[in-house]
């Protein structure tokens, strides 16, 4: 750093370069964790070890042990003093809270859009859906799950309120493994392509009413299936 870096700019400050982005250890960790407890190949019930998660990872105990604390923080893992820390079990209680918050965000968002749609908007939406179409036809769950997920940020994008989403997301980790495990149901996946088509229709046509209604039906649907879904894995209730 030279004297030039640091002289003052306009603002009578001093210039200093912003430092470029870096992910902490801590962040990585949380990330991966986090997916894989989402996905349930951590299933509810598995007992964590911090120096095997740590091995795993490659990195040191103390950016696990942060990413735990945040997971706790979720609802996702059970931490017992002195004893064993476990990834928590579906809590339904709260998979409905997040979905109401959820709805209540979403049902305000395509209202919005379908008031006055935009061409652009309209082209995302039949690219989005026409991808969730092939994913659904390919058996590709994984990548048809990151589709779905697309599709409802650039709902989320398009109403400029991006932040929502994340908001939501840190909110959703039981209802996310909840749908989780509906989607391999017959007929679910073809289902929420038939339900995102017929939202996306409703947007593009300018009618708030129909798009609500729509948007209802979709976020409704793995709560329909509640009893049987946990009569099928009841392990993870």
């Amino acid at each position: 750093m030279t004297a030039t870096d640091l002289a003052p700019d306009a603002t009578g400050l001093p210039a200093i370069a912003p430092l470029a982005p870096r992910r902490s250890a801590a962040e990585i960790a949380y990330e991966r964790l986090r997916q894989a407890v989402i996905t349930l190949a951590l299933p509810p019930g598995t007992v964590l070890s911090r120096a095997a998660l740590a091995a795993r990872l490659g990195v040191s105990q103390t950016p696990v042990r942060e990413a735990l604390l945040r997971l706790q923080e979720e609802g996702l893992i059970d931490v017992v003093p002195h004893s064993a820390t476990r990834v928590a079990k579906i809590d339904l209680a709260s998979a409905r809270e997040a979905n109401f918050l959820r709805l209540a965000i979403e049902v305000e968002v395509v209202r919005r859009l379908a008031a006055a749609p935009a061409p652009a908007l309209a082209a995302g939406l039949r690219a989005e859906v026409a991808r969730l179409r092939e994913l659904c036809a390919q058996g590709e769950q994984e990548g048809f799950v990151h589709a779905d997920e697309a599709f409802h940020g650039l709902l989320y994008g398009a109403a400029g309120v991006p932040g929502l989403r994340e908001l939501i997301h840190s909110r959703s980790g039981h209802l996310d493994r909840l749908r989780r495990l509906h989607l391999p149901s017959p007929g679910k996946a073809e289902q929420i392509v038939a339900d995102h088509a017929a939202l996306a229709d409703a947007i593009i046509a300018g009618q708030p009413a129909l798009a609500e209604r729509h948007l209802r039906r979709h976020l409704s649907g793995t709560f329909a299936e509640i009893e049987r879904i946990r009569a099928e894995a009841p392990a993870y209730f």
